[in-house]
């Protein structure tokens, strides 16, 4: 079994920008994070923009062929990248779903609280990213 999350922009904490903290163990290697990137600018099909509601946003279409989705993390309070971890992109692209997994090894020896990001890079080499920060806190290991 993995560890799921999900995101909705409206369970931001206005007090400490991140969304509700996401509680790990280290060395744990099914944890998994399934992403759907949202253009807040952009109404849903169907939708009334409405940019306090998540739900009428408009999915971020990630179908170019070299759409690379990364999941950047670093330890709490500094800016050194610990882990680089490109998410798989689930069809349709157009939908703006993603899964990061740490794999095998990714947590491995950690323990902490940490903070994550989400960078799109296209084709052309433009690059989107997520102003919202995830917040993962990571207990060791028995």
């Amino acid at each position: 079994m993995s560890n799921f999350h999900s995101f909705s922009p409206n369970t931001i904490s206005s007090s400490t920008g991140y969304y509700p903290t996401i509680n790990l163990v280290s060395d744990d290697s099914l944890t998994e994070l399934d992403i759907i990137i949202k253009d807040s600018n952009v109404a849903a099909s169907g939708q009334t923009l409405d940019a306090a509601d998540s739900t009428t946003w408009a999915p971020i279409d990630l179908s170019a062929s070299t759409t690379v989705v990364t999941m950047k993390m670093r330890k709490l309070d500094t800016t050194t990248i610990i882990t680089s971890n490109i998410c798989t992109i689930v069809t349709p692209y157009t939908d703006g779903h993603v899964i990061m997994s740490w794999g095998l090894a990714g947590l491995a020896g950690l323990a902490g609280d940490y903070e994550g990001e989400i960078e799109v890079v296209y084709a052309t080499g433009k690059i989107l990213t997520v102003q919202d920060l995830l917040k993962f806190s990571i207990r060791a290991d028995f």
